[in-house]
């Protein structure tokens, strides 16, 4: 699934037209209390602005889903691989040991066959800045009363949001997972002329483009690698503390366009594996582990793979000798 399956920050397919959808109806709740049972809906989260959010199961530490570049939350609970005969995804699968909660940003979107999904929270202008993306996930986790502490699952540049919400909210995070994430430090892992070459191939895919989804808003944009000198200078303030860290490397190579800035596919693999190394050693005892039969949606393609990394990381928050006596990650 990808418009642009280059460096993974599109995860959807965006090359499709963007659908014409109509806005909800469905009032927002302030305050709903959604530490227990199942809720889904918009919060309220002030200003007059609204999130959908998904909880789901029980426990502590509560897991919080946060989807790759316009993606909505809808990757995490919808098999869109395989509907007609679908698995358990990460979602259902995570709320069998623990709270786990999913959220769309505004402006996330896709088009899957027939049917069109399309972000269920208020539009907002853009484009948007990371720092930007994480005040309004603390804001919503505020404003649902959902109590901490956290373990952050992330796929993308989701996995750059997890780790610049975790340099800013320290106290709040306990545990993450890391799934075939981008990373700001990607920029020191190639020359210089490569990642500028990198940057021009996925803008060249729209990355940095602000289109309008017709009857909702604009879709979400951020400029490529625009943020990594805020992450930089975060995680430079307030790195990283010691805690369970799963990391996830897709395994299937990405498809390139024919003019692919002068990359072949196993230069850009090797700059890729390079990077999901390098997430790994992040803090002591990480576990990394590459997801052979996935490509960069690793949560759709083996979904039962990200659930036991989230169950290893939940597991070793609640008892640390389950973490810091294994070496492995994510065996099914």
């Amino acid at each position: 699934m990808g418009l642009l399956p280059i460096i993974g920050l599109i995860s959807l397919l965006l090359s499709l037209p963007i659908p014409a959808v109509a806005q909800s109806a469905t009032p927002a709740v302030s305050a709903p209390g959604v530490a227990n049972g199942d809720f889904a809906g918009l919060v309220d989260i002030g200003s007059g602005h609204s999130l959908y959010l998904e909880c789901r199961g029980r426990g502590s530490p509560t897991v919080i889903l946060e989807a790759g570049y316009r993606s909505p939350a809808t990757v995490w609970s919808d098999d869109l691989v395989q509907p007609d005969d679908p698995r358990t995804m990460v979602l259902a699968g995570v709320a069998a040991f623990t709270r786990v909660c999913a959220y769309d940003r505004p402006g996330t979107y896709a088009s899957i066959g027939e049917d069109d999904l399309v972000s269920r929270s208020d539009p907002i202008a853009q484009p948007r800045t990371a720092p930007e993306v994480v005040e309004e996930l603390h804001a919503l986790l505020q404003a649902a009363e959902i109590p901490g502490p956290y373990v952050l699952a992330a796929h993308s540049l989701g996995g750059l949001f997890a780790r610049l919400y975790a340099s800013t909210y320290p106290g709040e995070v306990v545990g993450l997972v890391l799934v075939d994430a981008f990373s700001e430090r990607l920029e020191d892992l190639l020359p210089p002329d490569r990642y500028e070459a990198l940057k021009r191939l996925n803008q060249e895919g729209g990355t940095d483009t602000v289109m309008p989804i017709p009857g909702y808003g604009d879709v979400e944009t951020l400029g490529w690698g625009a943020d990594n000198a805020v992450v930089r200078e975060a995680v430079a303030a307030s790195p990283l503390a010691p805690m369970p860290l799963a990391v996830l490397a897709h395994g299937r190579p990405f498809p390139l366009p024919e003019e692919a800035q002068g990359f072949t596919s196993e230069s850009l693999e090797a700059f890729l594996r390079a990077a999901n190394e390098d997430l790994a050693t992040l803090v002591p005892s990480a576990r990394f582990f590459v997801a052979v039969d996935s490509g960069h949606d690793i949560h759709q393609d083996q979904p039962e793979l990200v659930i036991e990394a989230i169950r290893q990381v939940v597991a070793g928050v609640r008892n640390p000798d389950a973490w810091y006596n294994l070496t492995s990650c994510c065996a099914t």
